[in-house]
């Protein structure tokens, strides 16, 4: 096998995962619009933004059920750990501190998608602060604290800013 054929595996999973959480941005998408006809456009959101914070905190049950309150660092570290295809998918600035860890999502699949798809800047600020509710849900439920700024308009080219901070932490350290 050539060093190339070598690789070919591993970049068609990369490129299946990548068309999978695109598959996730249009269901999200797509569900918003009909709940939106539906129900109105904040009723639309709640609904998604419950079931989104559910799905976190069942994920945070199995993922981080081996942490406590004042664990930031290690449950963002575990979580860094986990990143889709070696963090590559979603990639990261990160902060590190003994009682905290902050990082901000450089690049967003979900969010490439609903662009890409042409939704505009008033959809995308939604379905970004839906998608935000996965993390609420799954850091929230861990019971550090837990502080995100989804993208909006005007917030540049990358996602959302996410921070970990120990509940009993000074309360300085999440300024």
């Amino acid at each position: 096998m050539t060093e190339k054929n070598a690789h070919a595996p591993a970049e068609t999973l990369a490129a299946e995962l990548e068309a999978a959480f695109r598959n996730r941005a249009d269901l999200y998408r797509l569900m918003l619009d009909e709940l939106t006809a539906e129900l109105g456009a904040e009723q639309a959101e709640a609904v998604m933004v419950r079931a989104s914070e559910k799905v976190g905190q069942e994920v945070a049950a199995a993922a981080f059920g081996k942490f406590g309150p004042n664990d930031a660092r290690a449950i963002g570290e575990a979580f860094l750990s986990v990143s889709p295809d070696d963090g590559r998918m979603y990639p990261t600035d990160v902060e590190r501190a003994p009682d905290r860890i902050a990082f901000q999502v450089k690049r967003c699949p979900l969010k490439d998608a609903w662009v890409e798809a042409g939704v505009g800047e008033e959809q995308l600020t939604t379905l970004c602060r839906i998608a935000g509710a996965f993390d609420r849900g799954l850091f929230e439920a861990t019971g550090v604290r837990f502080d995100n700024v989804t993208w909006t308009p005007g917030h540049g080219s990358g996602c959302c800013h996410i921070a970990l901070t120990d509940r009993d932490a000074e309360s300085s350290a999440n300024a």
